[in-house]
């Protein structure tokens, strides 16, 4: 199987990512001027990455509300990205509980929960920040995500981190480079992205050395697992609940944002990277094509 990522001695990619960690950090409640007023023009997403872009329903909606739809989105984006983060948070303590602590390997493990610490805290401040509720995920997902931390590990467990972090990663590149988006989302996206490259590297080297002791039997659980971890995170982005905050019923919302063309089309792109990498990976086919598809993640 081909490898696109040459992956370095364990210890050593740990020490260069602790060195790194110590070099540049940042810290939100100094770094964010949280008290700085919003922008009443400027959106909180690029506009035409809301769900609802592109469908009647956002052609009936004025230019106040288009905003206000958008900001709950991004509510819902970074109440998501929280909620996971704290279940990636408890797979790593899982993986240290089960560690040398005196290695690199564990330590840059630990410090990258308390990247995440930080991240969570940032995102709470952000939701709160713009006044919407910290959505989070359907209350079903919530309860059945209870179980990763004790079913997941290896190459699963890290591709499902990956999935999280690198889809959000890639919208919040775009976001934050954006004029039209609001200075205090951007600057939330600018700090979550520069740290996250951190995360990521380690995260895809721990796939690609997981992969190497994976059997034909443990393959078919590690794919299906995978693939259902990307169905949950994809479809639990933006809850229906944030189409209330304009008037249209969350059902109707959300079936129209599910079938909307371009809609999946950003979930799509917004995944081609990390797809791309599972796929070499061998992570990417049965028995979990179709949660795939219908995470919009694969076409």
């Amino acid at each position: 199987m081909a490898r696109s990522l040459k992956v370095a001695d364990r210890e050593k990619t740990a020490e260069r990512l602790l060195n790194s960690s110590a070099d540049r950090f940042y810290d939100p409640e100094v770094d964010i001027d949280w008290a700085a007023p919003l922008a009443e023009d400027k959106y909180f997403i690029p506009q035409h990455r809301s769900s609802l872009y592109g469908t009647a329903l956002w052609d009936g909606l004025t230019e106040p509300q288009r905003i206000e739809l958008t900001r709950h989105e991004v509510a819902s984006v970074a109440s998501v990205g929280l909620w996971f983060e704290v279940i990636l948070m408890q797979m790593l303590v899982k993986a240290v509980y089960n560690a040398d602590p005196t290695t690199r390997h564990a330590q840059y493990a630990l410090t990258e929960v308390a990247d995440e610490c930080r991240h969570s805290t940032m995102f709470a401040r952000m939701v709160e920040r713009i006044g919407c509720p910290a959505y989070g995920p359907k209350r079903y997902v919530h309860q059945l995500a209870k179980l990763l931390p004790t079913i997941g590990y290896g190459p699963a467990m890290y591709g499902s981190i990956l999935i999280a972090e690198e889809v959000l990663d890639r919208m919040q590149r775009e976001a934050m480079q954006d004029e039209s988006v609001q200075p205090l989302v951007r600057m939330v996206n600018r700090i979550h992205v520069l740290e996250e490259a951190r995360h990521v590297r380690f995260a895809r080297e721990e796939v690609v050395r997981g992969m190497e002791r994976v059997g034909r039997t443990e393959l078919a659980y590690q794919r299906e697992l995978i693939a259902l971890v990307g169905f949950f995170i994809c479809r639990s982005i933006i809850n229906p609940r944030v189409y209330a905050a304009v008037g249209i019923d969350p059902k109707v919302g959300e079936q129209a944002a599910l079938n909307n063309p371009h809609y999946r089309d950003t979930i799509h792109w917004a995944g081609e990277r990390i797809m791309s990498f599972l796929g070499e990976m061998g992570l990417v086919g049965n028995p979990g094509m179709s949660l795939w598809r219908k995470s919009f993640l694969v076409r």
